[in-house]
């Protein structure tokens, strides 16, 4: 039985080339079951998740939640009439936006802007006479990642990055996020017959300014169940900033980067981050560093949570697709990895014998479209050891 595993993967590692990494490992019986190239350092791309994720779990905890709110500078008179300003505060939550939005694009998992809403309604505020900001402050003012400079983004991560975001980082003509959010938002109150004016630009919120409203994100652990199913590198970058503010006081991927990878050393592994999406340039891992940080973790609860957090081959997310009709379906749990000429895979199959085989599947060179069938075969033979 190895040796038909072994044979079906070198005829796949001859498909795909010598740019390749490969490292298959039974977690059970913890023995290697095949190894090619397994400790060049290649880029990981969206594989990066799968650190960003235990760097997030360790580092914050699963039960997280994130708060985006309402507060004033003024005070409330008679006549339901707010004199002064509001301040819509982000707190990082990539989920915060519309309702309909949340649920086409979140699967229902969000904080919505009609929650704030109704509380400002129960606050009797009918009328502002300032205007209303938006505040992303708590992160920096970089709406893209290392790919562009920090210059926006939109193709990769399907808006702008935001301590404040709406609907996904949605932008609107000469509006930064927290001046979208902050216009959504009004617009929302208009509808409830609260007066209100948004301002076009976005500031920091006075430190006097009181509490008016607060909505609040799902856990951390539906988080990165959101972020690793789709691939959503616009959360997993958001995210990985909430590690640089919350631990460093700095909202930065560089701040958040070196959090995760001080995280993984406990687990005697060193990737090379710039971010948590994978998206960097200079981002470069082994298939032999994440099988060990699989190896590790996915006895302990910590794993249980990765596991949860992935989407199943055949089944869900970015795996939907793949080793349909074999053994691999249902059965795999899997981290994709693609950039333009990166096709990478990562999990962990319960195999015919019941046990749990880690796998890490690099490929440079061949476009997606080419490499993804040969990355199908080889999880298909790997679940049916």
């Amino acid at each position: 039985m190895l040796r038909h595993l072994q044979a079906t993967l070198v005829r796949a590692e001859r498909k795909a080339g010598s740019r390749t990494g490969f490292l298959v490992y039974d977690l059970t019986t913890r023995r290697t079951l095949f190894t090619q190239r397994a400790t060049v350092a290649r880029s990981p791309a969206s594989v990066a998740k799968i650190f960003t994720t235990i760097g997030l779990l360790e580092r914050l905890g699963p039960n997280l939640r994130l708060h985006t709110t309402v507060l004033g500078t003024g005070h409330l008179s008679r006549g339901d009439v707010w004199h002064g300003n509001l301040y819509l505060r982000g707190d990082g939550d990539p989920t915060f936006g519309d309702g309909g939005f949340i649920r086409n694009w979140d699967e229902g998992y969000g904080a919505q802007v009609a929650t704030l809403v109704a509380q400002l309604r129960r606050a009797r505020i009918r009328r502002v006479t300032g205007r209303l900001y938006g505040d992303g402050s708590r992160f920096d003012d970089q709406p893209g990642g290392p790919f562009t400079g920090g210059a926006p983004d939109v193709p990769d991560y399907g808006g702008e990055m935001s301590a404040l975001t709406f609907d996904h980082g949605a932008t609107g003509k000469n509006l930064s996020p927290p001046a979208y959010a902050a216009r959504q938002l009004a617009r929302t109150m208009r509808a409830a017959h609260i007066r209100v004016r948004a301002a076009p630009h976005p500031t920091r919120t006075p430190r006097r300014a009181r509490h008016l409203a607060v909505v609040t994100s799902p856990p951390l652990s539906t988080l990165l169940k959101l972020m690793d199913v789709p691939s959503d590198d616009l959360f997993a970058d958001l995210l990985t900033k909430q590690l640089g503010y919350r631990l460093l006081g700095q909202g930065t991927l560089s701040a958040g980067s070196r959090e995760i990878v001080a995280a993984l050393a406990r687990y005697h592994v060193a990737p090379r981050l710039e971010d948590g999406s994978g998206l960097a340039p200079a981002d470069r891992t082994t298939p032999a560093q994440v099988v060990s940080l699989l190896r590790q973790v996915w006895p302990k609860a910590i794993g249980h949570m990765l596991e949860a957090a992935l989407p199943v081959v055949g089944v869900s997310g970015t795996v939907a697709g793949m080793a349909v009709h074999t053994r691999a379906q249902g059965r795999c749990v899997a981290k994709t990895g693609t950039l333009a000429t990166v096709t990478n895979l990562a999990g962990v199959c319960a195999s015919r014998n019941g046990q749990q085989i880690g796998f890490v599947l690099f490929i440079d060179g061949p476009y997606n479209w080419q490499a993804i069938p040969i990355l199908s075969r080889m999880v298909g033979a790997i679940a049916a050891y």
